[in-house]
């Protein structure tokens, strides 16, 4: 009678361990490998930065490109005739959409 609880018991554990590695794979592939993706493809588009491209900010300022210093990370963008900010070569986030 023990053999058979003993055997149950190692049973259940294994479908257990089944289980739980089964809900990481799932997890992995659909919440952090994309997540893995879209940091990969920010961080070329930072790394792709040249002068005269339409920008937004992490904080949703519209700009172009006026100055990229890739060593200290700084990035001058303007966001009005004749008015420049420098943000963090990280805090900007994607292409601007093109305006109709």
């Amino acid at each position: 009678m023990n053999t058979i609880l003993a055997a149950q018991a190692a049973g259940g554990s294994s479908q257990m361990i089944i289980m739980l590695v089964l809900m990481f794979a799932i997890m992995y592939f659909f919440m952090i490998r994309p997540q893995q993706k879209k940091q990969k493809e920010i961080r070329n588009f930072q790394n792709a930065l040249e002068v005269g491209a339409k920008v937004v900010t992490g904080g949703g300022v519209h700009g172009e490109v006026k100055k990229v210093d890739h060593a200290a990370g700084i990035v001058e963008i303007e966001v009005s005739k004749g008015v420049t900010i420098k943000v963090e070569k990280s805090y900007v986030f994607a292409a601007a959409p093109e305006q109709r």
